[in-house]
């Protein structure tokens, strides 16, 4: 009824009129001028928000049905019984749902959960949803309420009566197929994206503005290049005269100072990674709606803080790489190994997975792998899940800047004596031995040490919300101090308990949350450690996502004793596949297609479909039974995929397609046809053609794979290097504390954490490791054109040692990138194909001496001056 009266409402309005005069005096006798303001006023309370209804039982209320369901799925989660502590905390959970009304909204999150495991769509719920045990039992979350303290109120209170928030993440390839399920579930009139506004920041200021005053494109992506992340400042002048670019200039100048006033303001809506908002009524009587830049989506015009403002609800379908990887290798170990697991079964607490984490050997793993997690590995030392809680959680800016972290280090390694003065503080701290490390924590010291109800421990929580800007738990200071100190505790000890909780005011993570993502780190770091080739090959075939390229975790299932094989046009797949290696347990793992550099996935399956009876003889073969353009030869001709099986080298490969045509003269297809064998067109003789050099091979592979099986580029620069008594990095890092060295190697990663406070870290590569730098903000400044452009780096400084974490102490920094330009001319004798690995991540663009590249090729481009291959051209991970 709603729905008619709103449509006979508008039908009312008719077509607009063109305005008359202004109303008369017999107009105002009849009270116009005093009732019309008053009929015409308009408040947000009248857009009424009805959440769909959810009829999942028929002949249950949505309340009655989830109640079904809950204990259902309770009795399947516990086997033998549910235990007390869990029936009482769903018979609390159960009676807030039916106060607030939110049945429906966790019917709705629950359909999609089943719907997309029916579908076999890997998915775990996660944030302050793993804090509720009726998720748990359900199947949404993964976080078990019988074996961790959690506080429904984090997740939904009565005071604060706002909408449930529950975030499930999906296969990040396959989600696709969830969000076109519930927008034909539920209608595409009653179901929309939230949107998202994109704000300006410096490099793309600079680049509009750049645009709009006409400056080259060159010279606006040399200015952006001295830009990293997002400086309130933008580019400044010195930037500009450090590029040999003249600040002076009435244009050069125009355009930094617009830049700059830019940054921070809105440039476009965009579309919400995959929050929903569902409606009873038609959704474009509430919001306007409209077509979104993807296919099949639409997105309403109102972004997450207006919904939470109106207090919608929001159902968010996130992605996540790492679960799409999980699938894959889960699946893989299924078809060759015949172990089926799933993430709730693969074996707990195993001592060998824990190992391999406290030596950092993580590369790949789930939330673990950055830098910073590699440095807290060997300090933390991982022996249960709960650790594996922390981990996840303590290298984060919030308790880094609540000076939280050595404390916690301290106390573990029994450095610092653990005191609380009360019980009730043990209680709440005891499982991080003293220390506020999640938010509800947080809310727990609130309400036990300082007197706080339970929804003002909310908004303290609210206050210390991530991604919020510093300072909003600030205004709780005198409360939480002047209420420590009532209840019996030091004015000390309280002031410090309150700075520790202020710096979640940055970011706060919730425990729930860390539990969440551990539960995957674990699930990852057992694949890896117990079968690194399912590992290897499932995370390859995920791609792109995580931390590393695939140059890089090649290069580390090497290390780890798996073959890695290259792309072979009769052995290769789509995806990276499995081989029998000779060893019983252990597989070879087979580079796919798709590491083909521009090989369209069509093309691909018809040259895989085309083998299946035999095996490709040659080129012409391949080509007249796959019916694939000769065109689409190329790519794999590049990328050396002709090699392995049928010997034919990168150049002889493209010299024999640059034989076929498309269309074979009539003749000679008859004669084929005739004698049902290929009759080839012309009989041309052997061409002997010069091989390539070593180096050119290598730069050739990462041009069009990716990565190389063969040499690493920085060995072919090894006796220039030793010359110069530059060490390598491996040695570097065995050096004793303190020692003065110069290592050299490829820019791999270069971050720059905002908790740091200027200090940027970098990861460089060579043949025997990699090595660790810390920049120090003089430095950077001083050398920042090198720092942030230079794709291969020497360094000179000072080994620094704590414990089993080794970095090198930059004080020099000099640019190699014209030495590894060099590498495509230089020849070295070769290894096997399967001899040792060497992958580089993503470096940063260099200088050839000789042909300069183009400026702003892509991640992972080689260029290659046509016709010869002279130089290596990568990208580094920038974590801005």
């Amino acid at each position: 009824m709603a729905r008619r009266r709103s449509r006979k409402s508008r039908a009312g309005l008719g077509r607009p009129h063109r305005l008359g005069p202004r109303p008369g005096p017999q107009l105002a006798a009849h009270g116009f001028w005093q009732s019309g303001p008053r009929r015409c006023r308009f408040s947000l309370d009248e857009l009424a928000y009805q959440y769909p209804e959810e009829a999942s039982i028929p002949g249950l209320t949505p309340q009655q049905a989830l109640e079904k369901l809950t204990w259902a799925g309770a009795a399947a989660r516990y086997p033998e019984g549910v235990p007390g502590k869990v029936s009482a905390i769903l018979t609390h959970e159960l009676r807030l749902i039916e106060t607030l009304k939110y049945a429906p909204y966790f019917l709705t999150v629950n359909a999609i959960v089943r719907f997309a495991r029916g579908q076999d769509i890997l998915c775990q719920g996660r944030g302050s949803a793993a804090n509720s045990a009726v998720c748990y039992v359900l199947g949404i979350t993964s976080i078990d309420p019988e074996r961790n303290d959690l506080l429904f109120e984090r997740f939904v209170s009565e005071e604060r009566r706002e909408p449930p928030d529950i975030d499930v993440d999906f296969e990040h390839e396959r989600r696709e197929i969830v969000m076109q399920w519930v927008f034909e579930t539920y209608g595409r009139d009653h179901a929309a994206l939230c949107a998202t506004v994109i704000r300006y920041r410096a490099k793309g200021a600079l680049r509009d503005v750049g645009k709009a005053l006409g400056l080259p494109e060159d010279l606006i992506k040399m200015l952006s290049s001295q830009v990293w992340g997002w400086p309130e400042q933008g580019v400044e002048p010195k930037h500009a005269e450090n590029l040999n670019l003249n600040p002076g200039d009435r244009r050069l100048r125009l355009a930094m100072d617009l830049a700059r006033e830019l940054i921070g303001a809105p440039r476009h809506l965009s579309q919400h990674p995959g929050g929903f908002v569902l409606t009873h009524d038609r959704l474009d009587e509430l919001v306007p709606i409209e077509p979104a830049a993807m296919k099949d989506r639409q997105v309403i015009e109102w972004d997450k803080d207006d919904i939470d403002a109106l207090r919608f609800m929001k159902v968010d379908c996130l992605a996540l790489g790492m679960l799409s990887c999980m699938k894959r290798g889960l699946d893989l170990l299924a078809e060759h190994k015949g172990i089926e697991l799933d993430l709730a079964t693969i074996p707990a607490e195993d001592p060998r997975t824990y190992a391999m984490i406290r030596k950092a050997d993580t590369l790949g793993v789930f939330q673990i792998e950055s830098r910073a997690q590699m440095a807290m590995l060997p300090r933390i030392k991982p022996r249960t899940f709960y650790d594996l809680v922390i981990e996840v959680a303590i290298v984060r800016p919030g308790p880094i800047q609540g000076d939280m972290v050595h404390p916690y280090l301290r106390r573990r390694e029994g450095k610092e004596e653990v005191v609380y003065p009360k019980p009730e503080l043990e209680r709440v701290l005891g499982k991080t031995l003293g220390v506020p490390l999640f938010q509800e924590q947080a809310m727990r010291v609130a309400i036990e040490c300082a007197g706080f109800t339970p929804s003002e421990a909310d908004q303290l929580r609210r206050s210390m919300a991530t991604f919020k800007h510093t300072g909003g738990v600030s205004k709780f200071r005198d409360k939480l101090i002047d209420g420590m100190v009532t209840n019996g505790y030091e004015r000390d000890y309280a002031e410090k308990t309150f700075k520790q909780l202020e710096g979640f005011g940055s970011y706060g993570f919730p425990e729930s949350h860390a539990a969440s993502f551990a539960l995957i780190a674990y699930a990852s770091s057992w694949l890896k450690c117990h079968h690194p080739d399912v590992f290897c090959a499932a995370l390859l075939n995920a791609q792109p996502m995580g931390f590393y390229a695939p140059a890089q975790i090649v290069r580390d299932a090497r290390d780890h004793g798996i073959d890695v094989r290259p792309v072979c046009v009769n052995a290769s797949r789509w995806d990276c596949t499995l081989e029998p290696a000779g060893r019983e347990g252990r597989f070879a793992v087979r580079l796919g297609l798709r590491m083909v550099r521009g090989l369209a996935n069509a093309d691909a399956a018809a040259i895989v479909a085309a083998r299946a009876d035999q095996p490709f003889a040659s080129i012409d073969d391949l080509w007249r039974r796959a019916g694939v353009p000769a065109a689409a030869l190329v790519q794999p001709a590049e990328a050396d995929a002709f090699r392995p099986t049928l010997k034919l080298a990168r150049r002889e490969a493209l010299w024999a397609i640059k034989a076929l045509r498309d269309e074979p003269l009539p003749l000679f297809a008859a004669a084929s046809a005739r004698e049902a064998e290929v009759v080839p067109e012309a009989q041309e003789p052997t061409v002997a053609l010069r091989p390539m050099t070593a180096g050119g091979e290598v730069v050739e592979d990462y041009g069009h794979v990716g990565l190389t099986l063969r040499s690493h580029p920085v060995s072919f620069l090894r006796e220039d290097l030793r010359r110069q008594r530059i060490v390598p990095c491996a040695e570097a890092m065995q050096a004793r504390d303190g020692r003065w060295l110069q290592t050299a190697g490829l820019v791999l990663v270069r971050q720059m954490p905002g908790s740091a406070k200027g200090v940027m870290f970098i990861t460089i590569e060579d043949e025997t490791g990699i090595a660790n730098l810390v920049i120090w903000p003089k430095l950077y400044e001083r050398q920042r054109r090198v720092i942030l452009s230079a794709r291969m780096m020497a360094v000179h400084g000072r080994i620094q040692r704590e414990g089993e974490v080794v970095h090198l102490v930059a004080h020099r920094v000099t640019d190699l990138s014209p030495a590894l330009a060099s590498v495509g001319d230089r020849d070295v004798t070769f290894p096997l194909p399967h001899g040792r690995g060497d992958e580089l991540h993503h470096g940063s663009p260099g200088l050839d001496p000789r042909s300069l590249p183009p400026n702003g090729l892509e991640a992972r481009d080689i260029h290659i001056p046509d016709p010869h291959i002279d130089s290596i051209k990568t990208k580094t991970r920038d974590f801005r």
